[in-house]
């Protein structure tokens, strides 16, 4: 009997070791989900298939318009993860523009830039280039460190020069320098719209997704092109549920935008004269618009599921809907308390 015991402690023991390790296991798998996790398969070049040569065909037209421009070439390789050429090169502040649908210069920001690269003393990170659509060398991302060099009186800058013509539309993933706020993002993606509208009249709206990024961006930069002040932030939760890429060509769908901008435009006036009203009555608060806005949203309860792209409606019928509920708006309807909520929820 005693034999018995002890082997059944033992068997007892081992089971519990078991269970402990096991859950030590799922706690360890569930700790990591959702976290960091570096990928089980490896990609890209490795060392000895990275480095260029200045002569290789893939470089050499590069090195040659590099010389061309004054500048010098420094150096070459294959980009490590899709193995594309890239040159590294020295240019002429002179031979480089920043894309002509980039955002607009902001003269406190390069001030700044420029003050914080004279104090390290080293101006260390290199602009994108590409080759443009005119013949001269854009950068995609570098239009305030070029600027900044310009304010520090620099004769050349060091440039990571790609073949890759398609970097130009990707400003908003390329660009580090200056965070995006919505005018921003809004205004640099509809200048790259009409742009390629120019250039690729054909091609629908929605093959250009990855550039563009949101279908907001495009109608909001139609209505920032016109009013630099308006307050786009107060209708992107609007706009994120009801505006959808198109399936029409490009000049077609920013011509149909124009109209859902002007109609959007009309809405906010509307929005203002209520604001005032408001003001008049003794509301202070700095939420007023979100609050309307909010109020005049007919897909405001809306919860998508996950994965679904459909609108909550059809963007034309939300604004008509929109339209007539900014109209029917009753100033006596507001209670302080629900400000109060709108501005808790925006902190």
């Amino acid at each position: 009997m005693a034999l018995k015991k002890k082997v059944s402690k033992k068997t007892a023991k081992k089971k519990a070791a078991k269970k402990k390790a096991s859950r030590k296991k799922a706690s360890k798998k569930k700790s990591t989900r959702g976290k960091l996790a570096p990928a089980k398969t490896r990609r890209g070049l490795k060392a000895e298939q990275i480095v260029l040569g200045l002569d290789a065909p893939s470089v050499a037209p590069l090195v040659d318009e590099v010389n061309a421009v004054g500048g010098a070439a420094i150096g070459a390789y294959a980009e490590p993860l899709s193995g594309r050429p890239v040159l590294l090169a020295s240019i002429p502040l002179k031979a480089v523009q920043p894309t002509p649908f980039q955002r607009d210069l902001s003269p406190t920001h390069t001030k700044r830039l420029a003050e914080k690269i004279d104090e390290a003393g080293s101006f260390l990170d290199p602009l994108i280039v590409v080759r443009g659509e005119d013949g001269r060398l854009w950068t995609p991302n570098g239009r305030h460190r070029l600027a900044a060099a310009k304010v520090l009186g620099l004769q050349q800058i060091t440039a990571l020069i790609s073949p890759d013509d398609a970097l130009a539309y990707r400003i908003l993933a390329l660009n580090t320098e200056k965070a995006h706020n919505v005018k921003d993002r809004s205004l640099e993606v509809i200048r790259m719209a009409r742009n390629l509208a120019d250039s690729k009249p054909r091609t629908k709206e929605m093959a250009f997704s990855e550039h563009f990024e949101a279908a907001e961006f495009l109608t909001l930069g139609i209505i920032y092109e016109q009013n630099k002040r308006f307050a786009g932030g107060a209708y992107t939760s609007f706009l994120k549920k009801v505006d959808r890429f198109s399936d029409r060509s490009l000049p077609v769908s920013i011509r149909q935008r124009e109209d859902i901008a002007a109609r959007l435009m009309d809405i906010d006036e509307h929005v203002k004269k209520i604001i005032d009203k408001l003001q008049k009555k003794g509301f202070k608060s700095p939420y007023l618009r979100t609050y309307v806005v909010a109020r005049i949203n007919p897909v405001r309860f809306h919860r998508a599921k996950k994965g679904e792209t459909k609108p909550a409606m059809p963007i034309k019928s939300a604004l008509t809907r929109m339209a007539s509920a900014v109209k029917k708006f009753d100033t006596n309807s507001v209670k302080p308390g629900e400000l109060a909520i709108v501005a808790a929820m925006a902190g």
